[in-house]
């Protein structure tokens, strides 16, 4: 067993507290089988499709209230599913790719040219064509993916194939690369119990090895259990009105995750500090961080050296931060516009 691999078996051992714990061992036994399909079933029948398509922001070129709009944009992209596109709201502004391309441009300076090829119900297998349809050049690419992976229930270890080698692929075109990683899915209303305990299981396992593949790859995670997470369950008006994909307020919860890394990635300074109490900021495993990771929202996982090395015995150094804008950034979409309505 490769290096890779080692630290994927810590991740799965730690997230289900133990190793060789198989789905129907989390669950009980075989005999919830028949419940957990059945309980899909009712799932997919309870979560309307939109009557409308998502607003589209691809192609978009973004200013923060003051900022010149000729000044030469960043080139920043979207990638993954509807957590991506924005499936949900109602106007371009109020897409995740938008809200943090006018927060970037409120930091710069400068006007953000936002590429979304991002699409609704994507597993991580279409990254690859994603990847595909990018112009080169990009400075930086936001990647949220891995819903429809643990709903669809394809293999982690297939799913965080694709996104390693995707975050490859544009690490080596000189892009920087931000990855929101799964979103807890235990607090969807659609999704009864047990199938919603095991949702949760299987999101942040998923999670934890989408982290292990990006940084290993040279990007690095961000943590979006805020997204579906414990905030979600308390507040309704965070959903769209299918009650499983975010509303507007639901998506700039997710975009002010996302943004601190992604400034940072851009040279753009940022604060940092612990991500919880309970952690620390020296580096450790990547494993480890990882599973930590999953279960705190809001926290990023980026590969780090301890004494000039990259590496350790147990795979690649990593270090957990949560991150802030080194001052309160302005993301209103009230005081955003585009180039060609600001020209």
């Amino acid at each position: 067993m490769n290096r890779v691999g080692r630290a994927r078996r810590i991740a799965t051992a730690a997230a289900y507290g133990g190793g060789g714990v198989g789905l129907l061992g989390v669950v009980g036994g075989a005999a919830l089988y028949g419940v957990i399909v059945g309980e899909s079933k009712l799932a997919r029948r309870r979560i309307q499709p939109a009557e409308t398509d998502p607003p589209v922001s691809h192609d978009t070129t973004w200013t923060a209230a003051g900022v010149i709009p000729t000044r030469t944009p960043i080139r920043m992209a979207m990638l993954g599913d509807s957590g991506a596109v924005g499936y949900g709201v109602h106007r371009d502004v109020e897409t995740p790719g938008a809200r943090i391309a006018i927060g970037i441009s409120a930091v710069a300076r400068r006007p953000v040219h936002l590429t979304n090829v991002a699409v609704v119900g994507a597993e991580s297998r279409t990254l690859p064509e994603q990847v595909a349809r990018l112009i080169d050049h990009l400075d930086l690419a936001v990647i949220v993916i891995g819903t429809n992976d643990v709903t669809h229930r394809i293999k982690p270890a297939e799913s965080v194939r694709y996104l390693g080698d995707a975050v490859r692929a544009l690490r080596r075109s000189g892009a920087e690369v931000v990855v929101g990683t799964c979103p807890d899915l235990g607090t969807i209303r659609p999704i009864a119990q047990p199938l919603r305990s095991i949702a949760r299981r299987l999101s942040r396992h998923l999670a934890a090895q989408q982290t292990i593949a990006v940084v290993e790859a040279g990007g690095r995670t961000v943590s979006l259990g805020d997204l579906l997470g414990p905030l979600f369950a308390q507040r309704r008006d965070l959903f769209s009105d299918d009650q499983f994909h975010p509303s507007a307020q639901g998506y700039a919860h997710a975009a002010d995750a996302i943004l601190p890394s992604a400034l940072d990635a851009l040279g753009l300074r940022t604060r940092s500090r612990s991500a919880s109490p309970f952690t620390t900021r020296r580096a450790r495993p990547v494993a480890k961080a990882a599973v930590q990771a999953a279960a705190r929202p809001g926290t990023e996982v980026a590969g780090t050296e301890v004494h000039g090395e990259t590496e350790g015995r147990r795979g690649r150094w990593a270090r957990l931060r949560r991150r802030l804008p080194r001052y309160p950034v302005q993301t209103s979409p009230e005081q955003a516009r585009t180039v060609a309505d600001a020209s």
